[in-house]
């Protein structure tokens, strides 16, 4: 039987370079035209081929440092210039205290609340930070198993966490990091309420 072979995922990095490319090719095009200067006549004055300055302002290849030196020095202009317009958005996610939203997750049953703390909007890798509640009544959950990493902060109360066959009481102030593969979560409750941060970590998909 022949399998059919699974289209490899984008490359993060490769997309930001075609995003840089284009941005500088339409800094060159608009400082050329705002002079005025046709692109045969900058491609001499840049010691360029035609068909090499018509593949950089359409963003069709990543030109040299030297090339952009070039034409700099053509257009009078600084090299970053050509950078202006290309800007790499940070994303930055805010939560005023007590507007965290509440998400329904496999603990959720168990009677632990989560609160979603923040997401990220463009990254591969998904962090989801959390606000976990167990109130007087939880129910110990020692099952949770999924990919990534996940990171534990206690705020308040004690818990004893379980990760593989290893035991942690966790008092305020404790933390603990850990590989999600292996089963884990509270299997006891010394002191409830209990409070604490959890941040899952998951690598984007292969």
């Amino acid at each position: 039987m022949t399998g059919t072979a699974r289209p490899a995922a984008p490359d993060p990095s490769e997309a930001e370079g075609e995003r840089l490319e284009a941005a500088i090719g339409r800094k060159v095009r608009a400082l050329r035209q705002g002079l005025d200067v046709t692109l045969a006549d900058l491609a001499r004055s840049s010691d360029l081929s035609v068909g090499m300055l018509s593949k950089i302002e359409n963003g069709q290849t990543s030109p040299s440092l030297s090339t952009l030196k070039a034409l700099a020095q053509a257009l009078n202009v600084p090299i970053s210039m050509f950078f202006q317009d290309f800007e790499e958005r940070r994303d930055c996610s805010y939560v005023p205290a007590g507007q965290g939203v509440r998400i329904d997750r496999r603990g959720t049953k168990a009677g632990h609340v989560y609160e979603l703390l923040g997401h990220s909007l463009r990254s591969a890798t998904k962090i989801e930070p959390f606000l976990i509640t167990i109130a007087e009544g939880g129910a110990p959950h020692v099952t949770f198993q999924h990919p990534g990493h996940e990171f534990i902060y206690m705020l308040s109360g004690r818990v004893t966490y379980r990760h593989g066959d290893q035991s942690y009481d966790l008092a305020p102030g404790d933390a603990l990091f850990f590989d999600a593969l292996a089963p884990h979560g509270p299997e006891v409750f010394p002191e409830l309420p209990a409070r604490y941060l959890s941040i899952i970590v998951t690598p984007p998909p292969e």
